[in-house]
């Protein structure tokens, strides 16, 4: 049998960039539980997935498009070093937890801070980058053929 849409997979991933950085990876904890089509994951993992049998092994790469989308510069903004508060040392490269006007939240990175201004990337740590991934089929938990 082989995985298609609408199907419960349970799946071991180890995820990496072209340099050997891995990013994330089920292979020290449980595997990961997924339906095919219901996009709770990237676009081109799941895909890969679909045609894959129990047991199947592969290494797939995924350009920008089908993993977390390009780096958009229309997310990146510069913010008065007054609107965060001061007990947050602030240092490139950490993350902060950053609310909109209309109240929902969102992770940034801090890109460069001056004495008067932050420049910080909503975007994900992932996007624009090419990802490679591992994947395995352990098992078809459940067929839903429609």
């Amino acid at each position: 049998m082989r995985a298609k849409a609408n199907d419960r997979v349970k799946v071991h991933y180890k995820g990496f960039l072209r340099d050997g950085t891995v990013f994330d990876s089920s292979l020290e904890k449980e595997p990961f539980v997924f339906v095919i089509g219901e996009g709770s994951v990237i676009p081109g993992f799941e895909r890969s997935i679909v045609g894959m049998c129990a047991g199947d092994s592969k290494t797939i790469t995924l350009p920008p498009e089908e993993g977390y989308g390009p780096h958009r510069e229309e997310l990146c903004a510069v913010v008065a070093r007054s609107r965060i508060p001061d007990t947050i040392n602030l240092r490139q490269g950490m993350k902060l937890e950053v609310q909109s006007s209309s109240g929902s939240s969102a992770q940034a990175v801090v890109l460069e801070v001056t004495d008067s201004d932050v420049t910080l990337d909503l975007n994900h740590p992932l996007a624009g980058k090419e990802l490679l991934f591992e994947l395995q089929l352990l098992e078809i938990l459940q067929s839903n053929s429609q």
